[in-house]
C-alpha cells in the first residue's frame, strides 16, 4: 500500500483549456492519486464483474424461461388440438343423433309426440313441480291408504280373536246345555214313563169305581144313592186326571222321546 504524503504540497493544474486529461498527467505522479485510482480501478472491476454475473444470470433464466414457457406453449397448443379433435368427434355424433332422431320422428309420429312431451315436463320448471306435487300427493295418499288398511286389518284380527273367544265360550256353553239337555230327555223319558204308569193305574181306578157302581145297583135305593154320587164323582175325576196326563204324554212324546 503506498504512502500518502499528508504534506500541504499544493498541486498546480496547467492553466490554459484545462483540459481532462491535462488534470489527469498532472495527478498521475502524485502517491495518494495512485492509490485512489487503483482503489477506483479494483471497483470498477468489481463493480464489471457484478454486472456481468447478474446479466449471465439474468441470461440463463431468460432462456430457462424461454425454453419452458416453449415447452408449455407446444404442450398447450397439443391440447388444444386435441380438445378440438375431440369437440369435432362429439358434434359429428351429436348431429347423427339428431339427424336419427329426426328420422324417426318422422316415421314414427306418435313416439316423437310423447318423448317431446316427456322432455317438456322434464325440462320446464312448472310441468316438473306439477308432476312433483302430483306424484308427492299420489304417494301421500298411497300411504295414507296403507295406514289406513293397516288399521282395519288390526281392527280385523282384533275382532277375530274376540270372535274366537266368544266362540269358544259358546262352545263350552253349547256343550253344557248339551249335557243339561240329554239329562233332560232323560229326565223327561222317565217322566213320561211315571206318567204312563201312573195313567194305568188311573184306569184301573175308573175301572174299580165302575164296578163299585155295579155293587151299589144291587143296594136298596135309599141306602145307596149316598154312595152312587161319592163313586161317580171319583170316577169323573180319574177320568178327567187321566186325559190330562195322556196330554203331558203326548208332548213328551213330541219331542222325539219314545215314551
Amino acid at each position: 500500500m503506498p504512502a500518502i504524503n499528508s504534506s500541504n504540497e499544493k498541486t498546480e493544474f496547467p492553466r490554459g483549456e484545462n483540459t481532462l486529461e491535462e488534470a489527469f498527467q498532472a495527478l498521475k505522479g502524485k502517491p495518494w492519486v495512485e492509490y485512489a485510482f487503483h482503489q477506483a480501478q479494483i471497483l470498477t472491476r468489481g463493480v464489471q464483474e457484478t454486472a456481468d454475473s447478474s446479466i449471465e444470470a439474468a441470461r440463463s433464466r431468460l432462456s430457462e424461461i424461454r425454453s419452458t414457457s416453449s415447452a408449455h406453449f407446444q404442450m398447450t397448443l397439443d391440447y388444444l388440438d386435441n380438445a378440438k379433435t375431440e369437440i369435432g368427434a362429439y358434434e359429428d355424433a351429436l348431429f347423427s343423433k339428431i339427424k336419427d332422431g329426426l328420422v324417426v320422428a318422422s316415421y314414427h309420429p306418435a313416439i316423437a309426440i310423447g318423448a317431446a312431451a316427456g322432455f317438456g315436463i322434464i325440462a320446464f320448471k312448472g310441468p316438473r313441480r306439477f308432476l312433483y306435487y302430483s306424484t308427492r300427493r299420489i304417494l301421500t295418499n298411497e300411504e295414507t291408504l296403507i295406514s289406513k288398511a293397516e288399521s282395519e286389518v288390526k281392527e280385523l284380527r282384533q275382532s277375530l280373536l274376540q270372535m274366537k273367544n266368544d266362540g269358544k265360550l259358546l262352545e263350552e256353553r253349547a256343550v253344557k246345555a248339551e249335557e243339561e239337555m240329554k239329562h233332560g230327555r232323560d229326565k223327561l223319558r222317565k217322566a213320561g214313563h211315571q206318567i204312563q204308569s201312573l195313567i194305568r193305574s188311573v184306569y184301573k181306578i175308573e175301572r174299580q169305581a165302575s164296578g163299585l157302581k155295579d155293587i151299589l145297583g144291587e143296594l136298596p135305593r135309599r141306602e145307596a144313592s149316598q154312595f152312587r154320587s161319592q163313586v161317580s164323582s171319583l170316577a169323573s175325576e180319574a177320568k178327567k186326571e187321566r186325559i190330562a196326563l195322556g196330554k203331558e204324554v203326548s208332548k213328551i212324546s213330541n219331542y222325539g222321546l219314545s215314551v
